[in-house]
């Protein structure tokens, strides 16, 4: 076994000349504050499988063996875990999976753990951490190996920066149309059909709300497909396909059209404020509403509503289908990882097969972004939301994002409240927006 690591480690020392000279070294980040306290953590190693060999006294030691730590949340801490043991087995590497609580420690996490030795090799995340991780110096790039063309072209997009890939891609989600299918046999094909639907279903007194959306706060994602479907849009594209920072379209003629006619629902009294998430289902599972947009976290809630229901593509709009925003997840390198080549092993060797990526679509299921996975997935409902996201287009990732929803959800809290004119709530958005990427915040 010892011969495997040290030919592996050999290896992956001429490869990683390559990255360390293509890649972006680590930018200096403030003394750490605080290092993840154990509570928080719940560690699952991959214990090393004995083999016997001619040289049993040259195996290496569990001091002596390089190791891999890597971070995830519960649902698939265990898979990796097993998927380690593999590795473990056949190059006599250690991995550590340290299980985090809630996933959105993770990006706060490594800037602190990271620059004091503390933090993992590989973690995963969401691609819209990817503008503030590069920009912190905290990931690496990475390559596939020739593994590219493996992957849902959408999902590396979204985890490309300034042309160079961050993360292997293994997971994507977005929203799609769901109908309560006694009220709404057959999938409305556009807003305008939503419309009428709703209004007969109110007038019958058969539901409060024909469609309900979240108003409670404003829920840009959410709404995302309705402003595409008018034309509108948060971010151009420029010529390479990439997201154009000083291409703000939240005040375009699409996006004003599409506040008009969320304005004019709300004074019809086809959607109210007032309407969080919970509120939503419980308006859907109560059936006092037809029709909503959700995602697939919602899928064990809507079964355990007992409501038959069916999952659609988008409604259309004046400007076409409606374009969902894709949220993708992806395994990252650490740019504090000690061995970023041997991380990266890991993950196109281990992780990148269609057996693994389906182990973790099992444990948190998502339309899988490995394509030999996706093409074994059978569950209507997951395929349903794959097809509704087929035209989705990746949520930005720039480091201001953060203040950037905050704009544009107020904005629409704005005219969900009545407390502004539509136009002027879009524009006001549109220019706190581009003060938001001008500086960078």
């Amino acid at each position: 076994m010892k011969k495997r690591v040290f030919a592996l480690i050999a290896c992956l020392v001429v490869s990683g000349l390559a990255l360390t000279a293509c890649g972006p070294k680590p930018t200096e980040a403030p003394a750490p504050t605080a290092v993840p306290p154990e509570a928080s953590i719940t560690i699952l190693a991959a214990e090393p499988t004995e083999e016997p060999t001619e040289e049993p006294a040259q195996e290496p030691t569990e001091e002596s063996a390089p190791t891999l730590t890597i971070w995830a949340d519960d649902t698939r801490a265990p898979i990796l875990s097993r998927i380690g043991q593999e590795f473990t087995t056949q190059y006599g590497v250690n991995v550590v999976v340290e299980m985090q609580s809630e996933l959105g420690d993770v990006r706060d996490l490594l800037s602190t753990a990271g620059p004091a030795g503390e933090g993992p090799d590989i973690i995963i995340g969401p691609h819209d951490w990817l503008g503030e991780l590069v920009s912190n110096g905290l990931v690496l790039p990475l390559d596939l190996n020739g593994k590219e063309n493996q992957f849902l072209e959408a999902a590396l997009q979204a985890f490309t920066f300034e042309g160079k890939l961050y993360g292997m891609p293994c997971a994507t989600e977005n929203v799609a149309f769901v109908r309560n299918t006694d009220l709404v046999p057959e999938a409305p094909e556009t807003w305008d059909e939503v419309m009428e639907i709703a209004a007969t279903l109110e007038e019958e007194g058969s539901v409060q709300q024909g469609y309900v959306i979240q108003s409670t706060p404003g829920d840009t994602y959410h709404f995302y497909p309705i402003l595409t479907a008018f034309g509108g849009y948060l971010f151009g594209l420029d010529a390479e396909g990439n997201y154009a920072p000083n291409d703000i379209g939240v005040d375009s003629a699409g996006s004003l059209a599409a506040a008009e006619w969320l304005d004019t629902q709300v004074k019809e009294g086809h959607l109210q404020a007032g309407v969080d998430w919970n509120t939503m289902h419980a308006m859907f599972a109560n059936r006092q509403a037809a029709m909503f947009i959700t995602g697939p976290w919602s899928l064990d809630t809507l079964k355990e509503s007992g409501v038959p229901y069916a999952i659609s593509n988008l409604p259309a709009g004046p400007a076409g289908a409606g374009q969902p925003f894709l949220g993708v997840q992806a395994f990252m390198v650490s740019a504090f990882s000690r061995d970023p080549m041997l991380a990266q092993t890991f993950l196109t060797e281990f992780v990148a097969t269609k057996e693994a990526m389906l182990e973790l679509y099992g444990g948190n299921p998502r339309p899988p972004a490995f394509l030999p996975a996706l093409e074994e997935v059978a569950d209507p409902d997951i395929v349903a939301f794959g097809e509704a996201g087929r035209n989705g287009i990746p949520m930005p990732s720039f480091a201001a994002m953060s203040n950037v929803w905050t704009a544009f959800n107020d904005a629409l809290t704005f005219i969900f409240n009545q407390q502004t004119q539509p136009g002027e709530a879009f524009t006001n958005a549109a220019a706190q927006i581009r003060t938001l990427m001008e500086e960078g915040q």
